[in-house]
């Protein structure tokens, strides 16, 4: 894929009905969206690897991997693309599953356009800020290893010891002096291009810098 269509917001249909996939298609490139189709699960598995924005509609009632099939596969192996699925023959536990699992909504045809213009819409925009807030985490997560390891070190107390992070506290559980934490905390803010520890602390919570194992 090239760069313009990794940035451009797509929609992907997949239905294994041909008179369906023309048919949205058609509506919805009139209506301005990029729209790629597929006959089947694994023909869009073939081709999609999570790394263009936009959103997948997901036809319920496939042969070989249904909808729900799919959509299982992709939050096991890590791709969060918002889901609208559409079906002709789903019921209500199907469509509670979906949801369960993160689906925009459960469209049952025959379905008004506009409706689904909406979800579109809203899909649109769920994945436009998931793809913000992980890109705002891993610039965090950047910086960070952008420091030596004495301040990553250094970074992980002061974080993570929020009542003993003090850099005479620093300096006692280092063994070294206050005046060197001091410098290092300095060059840790900067790097981090934060202003405050507190700051320091918001953005190694929102990229999970110290997560530890249970």
């Amino acid at each position: 894929m090239s760069e313009s269509e990794l940035q451009e917001p797509c929609v992907f249909l997949v239905d294994d009905d041909a008179d369906i996939r023309a048919s949205l298609s058609r509506a919805l490139g009139l209506r301005g969206y990029t729209v790629k189709t597929f006959a089947s699960a694994h023909e869009f598995l073939g081709t999609y690897d999570g790394s263009a924005s936009g959103c997948l509609i997901l036809d319920y009632g496939m042969p070989t991997m249904n909808g729900l099939e799919l959509q299982a596969y992709l939050k096991a192996a890590g791709i969060d693309v918002p889901i609208i699925f559409i079906t002709g023959h789903g019921g209500v536990p199907e469509s509670v599953q979906a949801m369960k699992m993160g689906a925009i909504d459960f469209l049952e045809k025959p379905f008004k356009q506009s409706i689904l213009i909406e979800r579109i819409d809203a899909a649109f925009e769920a994945d436009a800020k998931r793809r913000e807030v992980n890109q705002h985490q891993s610039e965090i997560v950047a910086r960070y290893q952008g420091l030596t390891s004495r301040e990553q070190e250094i970074a992980l107390i002061i974080a993570t010891n929020p009542a003993r992070n003090s850099s005479k506290d620093v300096a006692r559980t280092l063994g070294i002096s206050p005046r060197t934490v001091d410098h290092h905390r300095a060059r840790i803010l900067e790097k981090m291009d934060v202003r405050t520890v507190a700051e320091l602390v918001e953005a190694a919570l929102k990229a999970d810098l110290f997560k530890t194992d249970p």
